[in-house]
């Protein structure tokens, strides 16, 4: 799989539920990775997709998956995620009393590992954990539902991220989720990140593919200082 420098990843959040295999075409050959929320209605207040429907869907599509588990006890249940042929498998810091342990886990199974903050929690604590992690997803939202509006301010934890990655020249993607559309992705794309969760922006637009191609060409804009 060729990686690009700027990864844009669709939500099938914001796809029509009832057209899954579809929503997910439409994507192909312009998204680089397709975002897949999970949530158990206990971490957040909010129920979505589970392991049957990954499995399902990953017979459809070629995309990689970037799983983004928003669940209680991700050392039960992210290691399956992986084993389903999840390309990342993104668990929350604020789920795991051993984030590093299950980072370890996600990698033996065949799989990326990210560490998703919320929007409540300070990164600082976790900065050090990054050298067992493949992505760092920072919400730019409260986490737990699609549609709700970007908040800049999160912006600063993007930024310290990148700094820290720079100084111990880590191989990290820092990954943004939560209100990244036309008008917010090169505000996060200039703070630092690289990798961009776009669910609306994408699934509401009447060309979804062109939308995904419009997201990365801002971010890459942004990105070079152009």
């Amino acid at each position: 799989m060729t990686v690009t420098p700027t990864i844009v990843a669709p939500s099938i959040l914001a796809a029509d539920f009832a057209r899954l295999a579809d929503e997910v075409r439409a994507v192909e050959g312009a998204a680089d990775w397709l975002h897949v929320d999970v949530m158990d209605n206990h971490f957040v207040p909010n129920l979505t997709i589970g392991l049957p429907v990954v499995q399902s869907l990953r017979a459809a599509t070629q995309l990689p998956f970037d799983v983004h588990l928003m669940i209680e006890d991700p050392r039960r249940w992210a290691p399956g995620y992986a084993d389903a042929g999840a390309y990342n498998v993104t668990f929350h810091a604020e789920a795991c009393d051993d984030p590093v342990a299950l980072a370890k886990d996600l990698r033996s199974a065949g799989a990326k590992a990210g560490l998703a903050i919320d929007r409540d929690t300070p990164i600082e604590p976790y900065l050090e954990l990054l050298p067992s992690f493949d992505t760092l997803l920072i919400m730019t939202i409260k986490a737990g539902f699609g549609g709700q509006r970007f908040i800049p301010q999160l912006l600063e934890k993007v930024r310290a991220a990148r700094r820290h990655v720079a100084a111990g020249h880590l191989e990290l993607r820092i990954e943004v989720d939560g209100g990244i559309a036309a008008d917010t992705i090169e505000q996060a794309a200039a703070a630092g990140a690289d990798a961009f969760v776009a669910g609306t922006a994408v699934y509401g637009a009447d060309d979804p593919a062109e939308a995904v191609r419009r997201l990365r060409a801002l971010a890459e804009r942004a990105i070079s200082g152009a």
